[in-house]
């Protein structure tokens, strides 16, 4: 029996959720790529025991977003803009909403980004996101209504995307 048996398709199963969370935690592509890739070769080496007695996904999150947080200090490349086409021009709403709130995101400190991304996009709760980011549930509350704050004012024309009663419920 080998030692990493069940890894390839734990892998082949939650790559998508994985890459998308790499990929809202960074903003942008390559470097989620990067960000998943390093993080998988360290679950590689923990499998062993995380296959026997561990929750692996819990795991690899939580190294996801670890990861994120000491690449803070590396340079960051310069995000392309992805400004609004004209309004003449056809558009699809739904894109043009993920454009602008791709680019908001950009702008949060990389734990209220990390807060917003694990509370909203990976659903979890106030405790499993306290519990990934090693910090208090507190922490969690007030950087999400900092994140959101903060996102409402460099982004308001996405209100109704921030209007939802799970997020207000979340800043109060």
């Amino acid at each position: 029996m080998n030692h990493h048996d069940g890894f390839r398709e734990f892998v082949l199963a939650r790559q998508q959720a994985l890459m998308r969370a790499a990929y809202l935690l960074t903003g942008d592509a390559h470097l989620a790529e990067d960000l998943l890739q390093s993080v998988l070769i360290k679950v590689v080496g923990q499998w062993p025991k995380l296959s026997r007695n561990g929750n692996p996904e819990a795991y690899t999150r939580k190294a996801l977003v670890n990861q994120y947080i000491s690449w803070w200090r590396r340079p960051r490349p310069e995000l392309s803009s992805a400004d609004p086409p004209e309004h003449g021009a056809s558009y699809d709403e739904a894109a043009l909403d993920r454009i602008m709130l791709r680019q908001a995101l950009a702008k949060l400190t990389p734990k209220q980004r990390a807060v917003i991304v694990l509370r909203f996009w990976e659903d979890l709760t106030e405790t499993q996101t306290a519990e990934t980011l090693g910090c208090s549930v507190g922490t969690v509350k007030s950087q999400t209504h900092h994140a959101l704050t903060r996102l409402r004012t460099l982004a308001p024309e996405l209100a109704h995307l921030l209007s939802d009663p799970e997020i207000m419920e979340a800043v109060r």
